[in-house]
């Protein structure tokens, strides 16, 4: 009897720990790093940079194992997948939220791509714009700047948490502005100007 208590304990053990895997979803950083490249990409009206192909990888032949251990693989294999499913292998940006704040960057860009390229105006390290050199914006254009990066942050701000609303993790609201700060300045063309460790750069 002893013999047959012990591998069922291991199989519930096993069982517990699956369930508590599927609830303890990581924030999907690659996932979110190509979600905000492909919106940049749209914002800006920028060819998206050519990816070579990840050649198809083989699977080699599974090692012998012994029937408990069979048994807690096919547990975890039905439980596991939840979590998989949740963090998903892409982030959902199709949602008429954000392409409706992603329409209005996209319109707004055309007027303030010329203040990053004279310098005037640069990206924060949170994510947003900031005017960074009102001296190099002609006096009677200082105001409908200011006006463009005020709108401009709100957009901004309410893509991010849309982005994580529309995946159903709105805690990722913060990772995913993180992410986007990184990406836009990646991005950026040479030349324009980015905040780093509370200083402003060159790229």
């Amino acid at each position: 009897m002893r013999k047959v208590v012990l591998p069922c304990k291991l199989a519930l053990a096993c069982l517990l720990f699956a369930a508590c895997v599927t609830i303890n979803v990581y924030f999907p950083a690659a996932a979110a790093e190509k979600a905000a490249d492909q919106i940049i990409d749209q914002v800006t009206g920028s060819s998206p940079a050519t990816t070579s192909k990840t050649p198809p990888q083989t699977r080699s032949a599974p090692a012998p194992q012994t029937l408990l251990r069979t048994v807690a693989a096919a547990i975890l294999e039905s439980l596991v997948p939840a979590a998989h499913a949740q963090g998903g292998a892409n982030l959902d940006v199709d949602s008429p939220e954000v392409r409706a704040i992603t329409a209005s960057m996209t319109q707004r860009f055309q007027q303030l791509e010329k203040y990053f390229a004279s310098g005037a105006a640069g990206y924060t390290a949170d994510g947003l714009v900031e005017v960074r050199d009102q001296g190099a914006v002609p006096l009677p254009e200082r105001a409908a700047v200011k006006r463009l990066v005020a709108e401009e942050n709100t957009d901004r701000a309410a893509l991010y948490g849309a982005i994580a609303k529309a995946n159903g993790h709105p805690e990722w609201e913060a990772d995913i502005r993180q992410t986007f700060a990184r990406r836009w300045v990646a991005r950026a063309k040479p030349g324009w100007y980015y905040q780093d460790g509370g200083a402003w750069k060159q790229k």
